[in-house]
């Protein structure tokens, strides 16, 4: 049983860790989205008004070492924004400044702790090292909360470490997503279509596989889709493709005609001349992508005008929707379409609506759409994948009684 805030007791003066995902993406240090940080606001909301003394912790991008361009101090002014009150912050995420700060906070007050990946140890891939980070983060706190749904499938000193040395429970983001993804694996209503999108087939296989015996419908478009259309015999230019995996597609195929599972593939194609916002472009039939005047380099770069039609009319149409991945590459205009359609569509579902985090995520706020017309967007891609192909996360194992 996931142990929730529900089961902290009375939180009044207890300083309480919390681990929020804020890593937002950042150009010249203005937040470009700061979806992340909104989704965390409730949590954050919900110590304040309990009395907590409350210290954010969260990671930011990849960083080898200190990054400036990686600091977490924009997002502490955001923060501070949408809250409506101060949010004092680190420069460091451990040492004698953190825990001064910490022990400073009176009731309700609310810190940031610098990027915890400035720390090597946060995602060591020695257990020992991690236990040490996880012991300088303990000593600020006497409760830790764990609301960055983004990387509980990551075993980091953070998120798995640190929830074992305190008394831990999960926030109500966590909370939140759980609940959604479990309607999808146990109670989805029908028709169910999943939408995938995204580059590489092979990061989907394994939620596919999972997914394949419960759904109606799985509509694929994006990069991985150039995979199955060669897997049926048609070539794809200079589009992204898996050649290792045109095997393993045909099996899907295969799969999915015996478990009367309607596969829907895009009828025409987007192609252009080159990978830019300004290349050339036309519309093809998806078993013509080479037979066109742009030449022998064309490459799909979004499903055509017909597949989105069909996409937009399977999703609206259907009564549970998980889609994950863009169907294009969203960030060129010309070749934006056919994300647009799909989450034109996934507006107008009269059931459960998810966007299942990563690019999708990005794709909704990137395209402006309000938020408030879908039924949950996810804000871990990788993890929501991971627990819709039934895997075990250390990140929430460690939360459960």
């Amino acid at each position: 049983m996931l142990r929730t805030l529900d089961d902290a007791g009375d939180l009044r003066s207890k300083a309480v860790l919390v681990r929020c995902d804020l890593n937002v993406p950042l150009s010249n240090s203005q937040i470009t989205d700061d979806g992340r940080i909104r989704a965390s606001l409730e949590t954050i909301s919900r110590l304040v008004g309990a009395g907590a003394k409350v210290i954010l912790a969260s990671h930011l991008g990849r960083p080898k070492a200190r990054e400036p361009e990686l600091s977490l101090a924009p997002v502490a002014t955001r923060l501070q924004e949408l809250l409506g009150k101060e949010v004092q912050f680190s420069p460091e995420c451990t040492g004698d400044h953190a825990r001064a700060l910490a022990s400073s906070l009176k009731d309700g007050e609310v810190a940031l702790l610098e990027n915890l990946r400035f720390n090597a140890a946060e995602t060591s891939s020695d257990p020992q090292q991690r236990a040490a980070f996880a012991r300088e983060l303990a000593t600020m706190a006497d409760i830790m909360v764990s609301d960055g749904f983004g990387v509980v499938h990551r075993k980091q000193a953070s998120v798995y470490e640190l929830a074992g040395l305190l008394p831990s429970y999960a926030g109500l983001l966590v909370e939140a997503e759980l609940k959604v993804l479990d309607r999808l694996t146990t109670t989805p209503s029908r028709p169910y279509t999943v939408v995938l999108g995204g580059s590489k087939v092979s990061d989907k296989l394994a939620v596919i596989g999972h997914l394949l015996p419960k759904v109606d419908r799985l509509a694929i478009g994006g990069g991985m889709v150039f995979t199955l259309l060669k897997a049926m015999g048609h070539n794809v230019g200079k589009s992204l493709l898996e050649e290792d995996q045109v095997e393993t597609m045909r099996g899907l195929l295969k799969q999915a005609a015996d478990l009367g599972v309607q596969i829907i593939l895009p009828t025409d194609i987007e192609i252009a001349s080159s990978f830019s916002a300004e290349a050339t472009h036309k519309t093809v039939q998806a078993d013509a992508i080479e037979d066109s005047e742009l030449g022998a380099e064309v490459l799909g770069l979004d499903i055509g005008p017909e597949s989105a039609k069909i996409f937009a009319e399977a999703v609206a149409s259907s009564k549970t929707v998980f889609w994950n991945g863009p169907m294009g590459v969203f960030e060129f205009p010309n070749f934006a379409h056919g994300t647009k359609a799909v989450a034109e569509a996934l507006t107008h579902v009269t059931g459960l609506s998810v966007v299942g985090g990563g690019d999708s995520a990005a794709a909704v706020r990137a395209l402006g759409f309000d938020e408030a017309n879908f039924g949950h967007i996810s804000t871990g891609g990788g993890a929501s994948l991971e627990y819709l192909e039934g895997k075990t996360l250390p990140g929430l194992e460690v939360l459960n009684d």
